[in-house]
């Protein structure tokens, strides 16, 4: 069955750009300059996903909204001023470190301000009931930003900053955001730690970023106790593990908090050849995860599912999970193969490794029940 699904990108995005690094080193020192433009959160993965939604005809079968950039009062509801301000002048200024592994370069404010724009209308198109579901192809990322800290390559919180839009635009309720991004999304959890209307949950490989964070103990605090699960998974799970993960503690708990609206922190960097992880997924993996959520949208919210792009740093990988996402979103299965799928299916975990993994979320998910 086709749905109508909106993608949401813009060529300016692709603009940002962070300076020389050699994936994620600042060049100088005894770190050697790259043959090439080599930040880690480079253009090139998201670029190749737009890329092969045209060449394989799946982009003539979505909308294509234009989106507007995210205005000062909805930044406001997330940022404070004083935080927007220092971003604002260093973005003037030619750039530098705005965090911790977050450098900006001239013009990044509003590139960022483009990005999380297209998350609010990602948000809006939904909601409004112009389209069944949505993609926007956001960046720069934004799910370890704080309200006032930039962090891990994420500037603007692009999702917090889309549902507090949507709240007051369209007295959304009850919000679920899923973030399999292969780190942690701390920013996500830190905005919404107090609060029980948005119920968060982060798949991600323990203890990889933040740097040796693993979060399995924050439920998050006082009214939002209970609302905020960490799943964190050892390096080198794989397909199995994730799709366990998810019937066993995500389907349950969004079946508990039955959400308006199910919106999904869209990381690919969980994949087998990513550079900045040690995780085993492949886009048939993306694709199961995106068939589950979007059958749970289904049952609870109207099938009203929102994903927003975030980390993914394998570019010649990235489009084929992307594409199979989409796919699914859709309803629509293309001509396009993806030329590792039959290699990552080979290299998965054994069966002890298998049963290891298992046994842990089985108990991970009683501790969360």
């Amino acid at each position: 069955m086709t749905r109508r699904t909106a993608f949401f990108s813009d060529e300016l995005c692709f603009w940002h750009s962070a300076g020389m690094h050699a994936l994620i080193l600042p060049v100088g020192g005894w770190v050697q300059p790259p043959n090439a433009a080599s930040f880690a959160e480079s253009p090139d993965s998201k670029r190749r996903l737009k890329s092969l939604l045209d060449v394989s005809g799946l982009g003539r079968q979505l909308s294509s909204p234009v989106a507007r950039p995210a205005d000062e009062a909805d930044l406001l509801r997330v940022h404070p001023a004083h935080y927007l301000e220092r971003f604002k002048a260093l973005s003037e200024a030619g750039g530098g470190e705005l965090g911790p592994q977050a450098p900006i370069g001239p013009g990044t404010y509003e590139i960022a301000r483009l990005s999380a724009g297209m998350a609010i209308a990602a948000v809006d198109a939904v909601l409004k009931g112009e389209a069944d579901n949505a993609y926007a192809l956001s960046r720069p990322p934004g799910h370890h930003c704080l309200a006032d800290q930039a962090m891990g390559f994420c500037f603007l919180a692009n999702i917090p900053v889309a549902i507090e839009a949507a709240k007051a635009r369209h007295g959304l309720g009850r919000v679920a955001v899923i973030d399999w991004d292969v780190h942690h999304g701390n920013g996500t959890q830190s905005i919404y730690a107090t609060r029980a209307d948005v119920l968060t949950i982060s798949l991600h490989q323990e203890n990889c970023y933040p740097p040796g964070y693993s979060g399995a103990e924050d439920r998050g605090e006082g009214a939002g106790a209970g609302f905020n699960l960490n799943i964190p998974l050892p390096a080198g799970s794989g397909h199995e593990a994730y799709l366990h993960a998810m019937q066993r503690i995500v389907l349950p708990a969004l079946e508990r908090f039955a959400p308006e609206l199910i919106v999904v922190a869209c990381g690919f960097d969980a994949n087998a050849v990513d550079p900045l992880a040690r995780m085993l997924l492949h886009s048939d993996s993306y694709r199961a995860m995106t068939a589950l959520l979007r059958e749970a949208a289904e049952r609870h919210c109207g099938g009203r599912l929102v994903m927003v792009h975030e980390g993914g740093y394998a570019e010649a990988y990235v489009p084929f999970c992307g594409l199979a996402v989409i796919e699914e979103l859709a309803g629509v299965r293309t001509a396009v193969q993806d030329p590792l799928l039959e290699l990552l299916h080979l290299q998965q975990p054994g069966a002890a490794h298998r049963r290891f993994l298992l046994q842990h979320l089985d108990t991970l998910a009683v501790q969360l029940g």
